[in-house]
């Protein structure tokens, strides 16, 4: 098996000034699409990686149905992303750090408000997505 969420977290290190946010969605064991966030480049609230990446994968597939799709992404998806993901009916979310002030799925518990069957695997190579928002947010304040 490929180690997909390596995949996310290399795609995360192309953020540049955006917070390393990296997301890859995976079809039938193919990865069909990659993004990081570019919030700060695009000047859009919406760039976030989970948002690119599924705006990716619908174009591939040319259906907005993600039905049998996987995300994986370095951060825990923020409330915004979450939506998105349940709506676009991914049947498989993994995340490596966990968003402790605004999770989508741990802390506010999204899921819940739908009917999806939207399975979610936590904690994912935690201690490298860790690493790179450690240091990210080192960097900025210095």
């Amino acid at each position: 098996m490929k180690d997909y969420m390596q995949v996310a977290i290399e795609e995360a290190q192309k953020s540049g000034s955006d917070i390393p946010v990296g997301a890859i969605v995976v079809k039938n064991g193919e990865i069909i699409a990659k993004a990081h966030n570019t919030r700060e480049k695009d000047n859009d609230i919406t760039s976030h990686a989970e948002i690119l990446a599924i705006r990716i994968a619908e174009k591939k597939l040319n259906n907005w149905r993600l039905d049998d799709c996987e995300l994986y992404v370095t951060l825990e998806p923020c409330p915004m992303c979450g939506w998105a993901i349940l709506q676009s009916r991914i049947s498989k979310v993994y995340f490596g750090s966990f968003d402790t002030n605004y999770g989508a799925f741990s802390k506010l518990k999204l899921n819940s408000y739908s009917n999806s069957n939207l399975k979610i695997f936590s904690g994912i190579s935690e201690d490298k997505c860790n690493d790179l928002l450690n240091k990210f947010f080192k960097n900025i304040r210095k």
